[in-house]
């Protein structure tokens, strides 16, 4: 018997309702911005909004999660909208270089090249990548589709969750909802905590919701299939300098005693760092278009 597959060629797939575009001004080299509009009119205050970090990383799981989540309503709460994922011109999940510049608060720091001959590794850029969201991203989003501008969400995961609380945390007024995971509060000398604690003394005269996450194994404890190899200590050390698990519960125990903040933090049994984003990315689907809050 001869199968289907021998009888035709292999077509390439695309995730339905996206399109990319490469936006930026001309002294930078440009973003990648994945977006998603639902097929349909828009509601009456336009579609609520995700923005997401580590867009070529992310963008397909996110696509597929909205869309098989809104096709239920009623056993989601979750409604269609856009989502727009903002990565870098390349076909890999990740631009090392590039993401460790746009999602570290300043002032940053130079580090070692990531391999043999290559360039410095420059942090400290996330201000700049959020004026590109607030100045340049948003503003195009808007020429695409009808966005409710009360209903736009800010998701990151580990750097990314980073630039979500840094965006948080310096008086961004573009989001009402900060979806954070594995965030790296620890990185060069948690300085992310300052910036928490002059926010911390603000007035708010708007409502946010804060949600935050982490993976089971991002504390003392690896994950069992860690244990026993010849990185394990290394990974233990890494472990114990970063203390996401502790550093996170910590943020959101004082985070939820502010006015005006709803704040969640859920850790995911069982996850470690890198095996938790698709919990992460479907969590904030449901963060960013649920029908009812709660």
């Amino acid at each position: 018997m001869t199968s289907l597959a021998t009888q035709s060629e292999g077509r390439s797939f695309s995730v339905p309702q996206t399109q990319f575009f490469d936006l930026g001004s001309s002294e930078a080299e440009p973003w990648r911005v994945f977006v998603h509009v639902p097929p349909g009119e828009a509601p009456a205050g336009g579609w609520p909004l995700l923005v997401i970090t580590d867009g070529n990383a992310m963008m397909a799981t996110a696509v597929d999660a909205l869309r098989v989540q809104s096709s239920y309503p009623m056993g989601t709460n979750v409604g269609p909208g856009v989502i727009a994922a903002i990565g870098y011109p390349t076909d890999d999940a990740y631009d090392p270089l590039r993401r460790s510049f746009d999602l570290s608060p300043p002032p940053g720091q130079s580090y070692p090249p990531f391999f043999e001959g290559g360039p410095q590794v420059l942090t400290g850029g996330s201000q700049r990548f959020l004026d590109f969201i607030e100045g340049e991203a948003l503003p195009f989003l808007d020429g695409l589709a009808r966005i409710d501008p009360a209903r736009r969400t800010l998701f990151g995961h580990s750097f990314g969750g980073l630039f979500a609380l840094h965006a948080l945390f310096s008086g961004c007024e573009a989001f009402s909802r900060y979806v954070a995971a594995s965030p790296t509060i620890y990185w060069e000398g948690a300085g992310l905590l300052d910036s928490e604690r002059r926010f911390a003394t603000e007035h708010r005269e708007k409502d946010i919701v804060i949600h935050l996450s982490v993976g089971e194994y991002e504390g003392d404890a690896l994950a069992p299939f860690q244990y026993g190899r010849e990185d394990t200590e290394k990974r233990l050390s890494n472990a114990r300098t970063a203390r996401t698990l502790e550093l996170t519960r910590e943020m959101a125990a004082r985070l939820s005693t502010l006015p005006r903040t709803r704040v969640c933090c859920e850790i995911y049994s069982g996850e470690t760092h890198m095996t938790m984003l698709p919990i992460a990315v479907s969590r904030a689907i449901r963060m960013a278009f649920e029908i009812d809050a709660v």
